[in-house]
């Protein structure tokens, strides 16, 4: 499937000799999307087990980031593909109580071949409790199915 806009292909190859995969897509700059977590107990760092506080974990902060990436991308690939995340570089700047709402925003800043780099940011209604970049390629869903181990 074709779409217009900012259009980058790439190719990479199988294990069968003689096979070339192209991929095309459609993902362009500028794409959004917001994701809210009302957190609850299940989000807390004691939970995780990525501190001993109730409130609301980087683990879970990184989830809902990357989230939003995966919401901006909606539609935007073309059958057979889907993204995968590579890197996160998040700040985690103010903790975030059981029983209030995060919003995690993202924003596609780069478009560099198959990599993606994403803005991402969560906030309360206190304001910024976190902030960083998302990183995720695209891949052909089979291939990379087919090196799981």
């Amino acid at each position: 499937m074709h779409r217009g806009g900012n259009e980058s292909a790439a190719t990479f190859g199988c294990n069968e000799p003689g096979v070339l995969i192209v991929l095309r897509m459609a993902a362009r700059t500028g794409l959004t999307s917001a994701v809210d977590l009302v957190v609850d107990d299940r989000d807390t760092a004691s939970a995780i087990r990525s501190g001993d506080v109730p409130v609301l974990a980087t683990p879970r902060i990184i989830a809902l980031a990357e989230e939003a990436t995966v919401a901006a991308l909606e539609g935007e690939l073309d059958p057979g593909q889907t993204s995968v995340g590579v890197s996160v570089q998040i700040e985690h700047i103010s903790p975030t109580g059981v029983g209030r709402t995060v919003r995690a925003e993202c924003c596609l800043e780069k478009v560099q071949g198959r990599r993606l780099v994403f803005t991402v940011s969560a906030r309360d209604d206190h304001g910024l409790v976190a902030a960083g970049k998302v990183t995720r390629v695209v891949v052909d869903r089979e291939g990379f199915l087919g090196k799981v181990r």
